[in-house]
């Protein structure tokens, strides 16, 4: 558990890169010569010790902001811990189970770890609609193997997370072991190459320029969550919207998730209207945060566009359980929370980009931005990346920093720049090599104006996606098991 609570310093704001493959090596350690009942325990307490600190916020949006006694809320935040603490477990069950005359040797650490690691981590992105938060491939957004990223996408990062641990094991244990000095080279080296070719691929460019450069700004209202809804607050949350938006022109200007509270229809049309002619006036498109309802029984979190370009709409795809949509035999359990949840509609999957400015921007709302496969969707014909966030419900905690890492990731992949603007932070510009280039400090209102340039092509990752890595960790799995039977089965 300790192992797993010390993984998340690899993560934002602290960035040490380094420390994820480091604790990992030790849980392999651990799993050295372990049955597969105590491998897949202490899978489960490594997992434990991650996700509790590594989603600690989730406590802090339940207590702190929805207001939730604190015994229910840390108990939903264990449960929660505890059901993603399964697939650490799955991976050192596979690991145990599958290992056959391979329990000390190179090729297990080589190949069967991170198969089994990548395998399980794959399955987190998407049972039950999926949560692959603090994924460890997150961790490598610097440090050597950022290269990686366009060609494997994050189930191959954290997949090479997972060898590069496991090559950390094994140098421990043959030094331990004072095996001699040829025994390392294998490992060794495939370790040192890993990195150095991490480095080189980082100079590709994958994409082209395309279009000519935008001046964006990105609003920051600096919303405080349980004020957002209060009576008599929103007008003074247009305001100030309409004073940010006035004080900064630019090409595009993005306000964040549900920036304008109240449904769409029920925002005055006048504001609207003074919106849309003040962004014509100026040559301008804007892209709103603002729930909107289709029938009195399909609402959507959407975004809209007013400005020179035609109103276009973009609806959020995919919801966030509990938060945003119940699932199926829930109502029971929320009912006893008391706790006023969402209850949206999806939006369809296949949502073409908004035209706007000469470029074509794939919206993406919230943590949608996690779920990499599901960005690459409009592309390689989007040219930018927008993601529209309200993270305000988890304070000042880990969340936006963990948050600000994954859309690196995401440009990472893709080879475009992502435009992030949130509620209370992190508001940021970042470009196609993953790079943060300009962001608003936490918790202050403002806006975020600078140059951004759209890009065309297509990375490996953006032809493949995940499948690439998907395919290899189940094939060594597969493998793995045929060769394990026969080694059990009596000559």
């Amino acid at each position: 558990m300790a192992l797993g609570a010390l993984t998340v310093a690899g993560f934002a704001p602290l960035n040490w890169w380094w420390l994820p493959p480091l604790t990992l090596a030790g849980l392999i350690t651990l799993w050295r010569g372990a049955a597969t009942g105590r491998a897949a325990l202490l899978g489960f307490a490594f997992g434990l010790g991650w996700f509790c600190a590594g989603i600690s916020w989730v406590y802090v949006s339940m207590h702190y902001v929805g207001g939730m006694p604190a015994v229910l809320a840390g108990a939903a935040t264990l449960l929660f811990a505890s059901y993603l603490a399964l697939f650490p477990a799955l991976a050192g069950w596979l690991q145990a189970r599958l290992a056959g005359g391979l329990e000390v040797g190179f090729w297990r650490h080589a190949l069967l770890i991170p198969a089994a690691w990548g395998f399980s981590e794959w399955l987190r992105g998407w049972v039950f609609t999926g949560f692959p938060w603090v994924a460890l491939g997150y961790a490598h957004t610097d440090g050597p193997w950022a290269g990686y990223a366009p060609l494997l996408g994050i189930v191959g990062m954290d997949t090479l997370n997972a060898l590069a641990a496991a090559l950390l094991a094994y140098i421990l244990q043959l030094v331990w072991q004072r095996a001699r000095a040829r025994a390392l080279l294998a490992p060794a080296a495939t370790l040192l190459a890993s990195g150095a070719l991490g480095l080189g691929l980082a100079q590709i460019e994958w994409t082209q320029a395309a279009g000519a450069p935008m001046k964006v700004s990105l609003l920051q209202g600096n919303i405080p969550q349980e004020l957002k809804f209060v009576p008599g607050r929103f007008e003074s949350t247009l305001a100030t919207y309409q004073q940010l938006i006035e004080a900064h022109p630019a090409d595009l200007i993005v306000l964040p998730e549900t920036a304008l509270p109240r449904m769409l229809h029920q925002i005055p049309p006048e504001y609207l209207q003074g919106l849309a002619q003040a962004a014509r006036a100026r040559g301008a498109n804007l892209i709103v945060g603002v729930p909107r309802a289709e029938s009195e029984t399909r609402y959507f979190n959407s975004a809209i566009s007013l400005g020179t370009a035609r109103v276009q709409t973009y609806d959020k795809s995919h919801l966030v359980p509990f938060g945003e949509f119940i699932p199926f035999g829930f109502r029971w359990f929320v009912d006893m929370l008391q706790m006023p949840l969402g209850d949206f509609t999806s939006g369809g999957s296949a949502q073409a980009p908004l035209l706007l400015g000469g470029q074509k921007v794939a919206l993406n709302i919230c943590y949608e931005d996690l779920f990499g496969e599901e960005i690459i969707a409009p592309l390689p014909d989007a040219t930018l990346l927008v993601n529209l966030s309200n993270i305000a419900w988890f304070g000042d905690s880990l969340a936006p920093h963990q948050h600000l890492q994954i859309s690196r990731m995401r440009a990472l992949e893709t080879g475009r720049p992502m435009l992030r603007a949130t509620n209370t932070g992190a508001t940021a510009v970042i470009d196609a090599h993953g790079k943060v280039s300009a962001q608003l400090p936490f918790f202050t209102a403002g806006a975020l104006t600078a140059n951004v340039q759209g890009r065309s092509g297509a990375t490996p990752y953006v032809r493949w996606g995940n499948w690439p890595a998907v395919i290899f960790c189940a094939a060594v799995l597969a493998l793995c098991a045929w060769r394990a039977r026969r080694v059990r089965q009596p000559a």
